[in-house]
């Protein structure tokens, strides 16, 4: 593409939409922008890539803007079938997402990270392991740097470390990592992509480029996963908590490298089954790209919490509160909830995702769970389920800032409150990690104000 000839659309104004901007005025291209969403964020994202050159489109100039402009460069955000790009596709012209054009320039190695969960733990397990061992390695993509941000600052002796995730997938053709993993693969973000099936098809997309000098990272456990190596023209290898593979796997209680024992699980910063295979996945990806057995060993030993994810937010009056922001889907509140030590108040709800809650509920039967806050947009929808399964101890509310309120006076010492909500943030917040900061600063507050039995005295007065 011609950055001075051709005209660019740039929709979607949050980091990746800006990292775009960035990118194309740096080229000398001419640049329109454009966002439906009203917000603080956005508004001075606009104004600042304004000052800069960019031109806002307003919705009433948007008809005139596809028709202007060349290329359509989509955020993540905006799913494909959305009216924008639709109307770019029949006019037959080009649509590019912003991890595209990151793989398009970018110089440095790739290691690309994708699956339903695990990805940002793994990403920072790689990333981590590969620095201990001397190498300059950047985590980004879906963790919060966007790749595109990157591309001009890597060099060739450099490794950039990315999280993919299925939206960006949506409009990424030309990547071609060194070494792909993927995690895993179970139900997500279905009121986007519709069916399983097509789910599947996306997160297949970031091995469709490798052939015979790169490798896939696949989970043996998951047959979703473990599926697409038929298909795969690169090497494949494997790991598994369940047996010996081609790969990294447990075996007697250590995590093994293709025979090497790389350290105990037991010695593992970062708990939890999931956390076992996270660990394979990000040993086997960092041995392919160079690093040695020891560095592997001492960064997954030292390797502080991803934020959001399991993270312990603070104890307060007995009560411990766990930021688990980022479990958006239902297999990720499983695994969050596996983890807790004691009995536990949940904390579900948000934008409804395409979820059968029914299967939650039924799984967490049993459980440590004693008590369940539903709240957001899709609070009765998960109250149905619970319904279904036969599940009372509910309680019900809208707002997400009562919510916390009310489980934190249910909740009885020794116990912990898990906001884990198995929905997306989309109904009230920006992203899982301004939900995430929201609950920090509600437990904060409660720390500040007596905790919990202070607002059970000021509700009973």
């Amino acid at each position: 593409m011609n950055f001075r000839t051709q005209k660019f659309l740039v929709a979607g104004m949050s980091k990746s939409g800006a990292a775009a901007c960035e990118f194309l005025l740096a080229r000398g291209a001419d640049v329109c922008m454009y966002d439906d969403v009203e917000a603080e964020a956005v508004a001075r994202t606009m104004a600042e890539m304004e000052a800069r050159g960019a031109r806002p489109v307003r919705r009433g100039g948007l008809a005139a803007a596809v028709e202007e402009c060349d290329i359509l460069v989509l955020s993540p955000g905006i799913p494909i079938d959305h009216e924008l790009p639709v109307a770019f596709r029949k006019r037959g012209k080009r649509i590019l997402g912003e991890s595209e054009l990151g793989c398009l320039y970018l110089r440095a190695g790739l290691v690309a990270v994708t699956g339903t969960n695990g990805k940002t733990t793994t990403v920072t397990m790689i990333d981590e392991i590969l620095r201990a061992g001397g190498q300059r390695s950047l985590a980004c993509g879906n963790i919060g740097l966007p790749l595109l941000s990157c591309a001009d600052s890597l060099g060739y002796d450099d490794i950039a470390v990315t999280e993919v995730s299925s939206f960006q997938l949506e409009t990424l053709s030309s990547i071609r990592p060194h070494v792909a993993v993927i995690t895993n693969i179970t139900e997500d973000h279905l009121n986007r992509h519709y069916t399983m099936e097509n789910y599947i098809f996306l997160k297949a997309k970031i091995l469709r480029n490798m052939r015979e000098s790169e490798f896939a990272v696949l989970n043996h456990d998951d047959p979703n996963v473990r599926a697409l190596a038929k298909d795969a023209r690169c090497a494949v290898r494997w790991f598994s908590v369940r047996e010996r593979v081609d790969g990294a796997y447990l075996y007697d209680g250590g995590l093994y490298f293709e025979n090497e024992k790389i350290m105990d699980a037991s010695d593992l910063a970062l708990k939890g089954g999931h956390n076992v295979m996270n660990a394979l996945a990000a040993i086997c990806a960092a041995r392919l790209m160079g690093a040695d057995s020891a560095s592997a060993a001492k960064a997954l030993a030292n390797m502080r919490g991803v934020r959001h994810r399991i993270e312990k937010v603070r104890e307060v009056n007995g009560v411990t509160y766990i930021n688990d922001s980022k479990g958006t889907n239902v297999d990720a509140t499983l695994r969050a909830v596996a983890c807790m030590p004691s009995e536990t108040v949940l904390l579900l709800g948000g934008q409804d995702k395409g979820y059968d809650y029914d299967a939650l509920f039924g799984k967490l039967r049993g459980s440590r769970v004693v008590q369940y806050v539903l709240y957001g947009e899709n609070r009765f929808k998960l109250l149905n389920s619970a319904v279904q399964q036969n599940e009372s101890r509910v309680t019900l509310c809208a707002d997400f800032a009562l919510a916390v309120r009310i489980a934190s006076m249910t909740a009885k010492p020794g116990q912990c409150v898990l906001l884990s909500p198995a929905s997306s943030s989309f109904d009230a917040f920006a992203g899982y990690e301004e939900r995430g900061e929201k609950f920090e600063e509600i437990v904060a507050g409660l720390e500040e104000n007596g905790g919990a039995d202070e607002q059970k005295r000021s509700c009973a007065e």
